[in-house]
């Protein structure tokens, strides 16, 4: 102790005021380093070193399941291509206005649907149910002033004087099945009716479309009215529980008009073979439409990681994988969940119920928090059912944004996330509604800490140029 004392008596403020200089610059090397690291590799260095390497030394294990490896470029590449930034889609599985919507407003007071949202339906109908010859029968042109009426009791009013000029006119008892009827049973039969008229006009209208292109955009709206009938019967069957027979019908449906997949029928479809756990039927429609060159879905994405993960959670636990490893099941169920993650980040929050769930839009923004929604309420069930797949899911989701710490910026199978998801979700989603808008930039710990070091070694530097006597003090004491 006295060696020290004496050598410490006899060094200098130069010496002192070199060493915090040292310091700083040592500091400053590091954390430069550590920000590049962090741009160029998505982690810290440090971080890395200690997790990989130090932490085993002591006998520390991490619990989570180490990142996939890289998929094809291939895949991202296609997917850049087929994945627009913010169009709006119609939710395949919307829910029905009068029957559950108004149901929910009656109940909370509060209106589960946006007015950009209606707006959107909107012209939607307008685009699906009207065209140029609507002047050659009154019904239609009727139905078609209905269709632009803001007012609900005025779309019911319409729709009335419609049928009392044309009984047979289908359009008409689409819009009482959606907006009138007050239960699902009501629904079906609006649209039980609405079948019946609608088969018999798309026959005429097959048998002259040839005549005239007005004949060949009459047959175009005529399909679209018989298209959406027979989608929303299916899906009042799979409401009531007749699943099996909601199943055939969308079967048929897609056999029928194999052109009109841009519907995505096959989600419905998808969301029926779960309930009835036909897991091998489910796969089947996977293989068909979750491929490189089809835009993705989270009903897509989430189904395919659902199927994995079955395979693998029931005996799936985080201790005993960081031991042992990951076997080539349980790398393939956390490769699907991480996809699925990175192509929806907010899913996952809905389904382990981290947050609320409210009442799904009628349209959808892909990969945003109104895509989440939708399919967390139709499908959190089916997660529910499988033993262990919603442990898996808390286990390895996060893990996605260890491997992508940007995904504003880079992605990794898919298009980087879109930055102007928010904007239309808060257009899209009800007020009252918190809207997700995570995964933001965080930096490290380590790089806040060598920051901090950097910024310290620099003021004792400053300090000691300064006040080189009272740094000299301070440092002996």
């Amino acid at each position: 102790l006295s060696t020290v004392t004496v050598f410490l008596s006899t060094l200098t403020p130069k010496f002192y005021f070199a060493l915090t200089v040292t310091s700083s610059f040592i500091s400053g090397l590091i954390f430069v380093f550590e920000w590049w690291h962090f741009r160029k590799y998505g982690t810290s260095f440090i971080e890395q070193v200690s997790v990989s390497h130090l932490r085993p030394l002591i006998g520390g294990a991490e619990n989570s399941p180490p990142p996939p490896a890289a998929f094809s470029a291939g895949e991202n590449e296609s997917s850049r291509q087929n994945m627009p930034e913010c169009k709006v889609w119609r939710n395949p599985l919307n829910l029905f206005r009068g029957a559950e919507y108004s149901r929910y407003m009656w109940v909370t007071g509060k209106e589960p649907l946006t007015y950009y949202d209606m707006n959107l339906s909107a012209q939607d109908h307008q685009n699906f149910f009207t065209c140029d010859t609507d002047a050659l029968r009154p019904s239609d042109t009727v139905m078609q002033k209905a269709w632009r009426e803001r007012n609900p009791q005025a779309r019911i009013k319409a729709a009335y004087q419609a049928l009392e000029l044309n009984n047979d006119c289908a359009t008409a008892y689409v819009l009482l099945a959606e907006e009138e009827a007050k239960t699902i049973v009501d629904a079906e039969k609006y649209f039980k009716q609405a079948l019946k008229a609608g088969e018999m006009i798309y026959r005429k209208s097959q048998n002259c479309h040839s005549q005239s292109p007005q004949h060949e955009a009459q047959l175009r709206r005529d399909t679209n009215v018989l298209v959406y009938v027979k989608r929303r019967l299916a899906m009042c069957a799979r409401k009531l529980g007749r699943i099996r027979e909601a199943v055939k019908m969308m079967r048929d449906l897609m056999k029928e008009f194999p052109l009109l997949s841009m519907l995505n029928i096959h989600e419905n479809l998808l969301e029926a073979l779960l309930e009835l756990q036909a897991y091998a039927d489910v796969q089947a429609v996977l293989a068909k439409y979750d491929d490189i060159s089809l835009p993705k879905s989270a009903a897509i994405c989430y189904t395919a990681a659902l199927l994995k993960a079955r395979a693998v959670s029931e005996r799936f636990s985080p201790e005993t994988a960081s031991k042992r490893g990951l076997s080539t099941a349980e790398i393939n169920a956390v490769e699907a969940i991480h996809r699925a993650v990175e192509f929806n980040p907010h899913v996952p929050k809905y389904l382990l119920e981290m947050k609320s769930l409210v009442l799904p839009p009628e349209h959808i923004l892909k990969r945003g928090d109104s895509e989440a929604v939708a399919y967390a309420f139709f499908h959190l069930q089916h997660w529910k059912r499988i033993e262990g797949a919603l442990n898996l899911l808390h286990c390895t989701w996060e893990g996605t944004f260890r491997m992508i710490p940007y995904p504003l910026e880079k992605g990794h199978l898919f298009y980087p996330y879109p930055s102007c998801t928010e904007t239309a979700d808060r257009e899209l989603l009800p007020t009252f509604h918190e809207v997700s808008v995570y995964p933001q930039k965080e930096l490290p710990f380590f790089i806040h800490f060598t920051a901090g070091l950097c910024s310290f070694s620099a003021m004792l530097a400053l300090l000691t140029h300064q006040f080189p006597e009272l740094m000299v003090i301070f440092a002996k004491a």
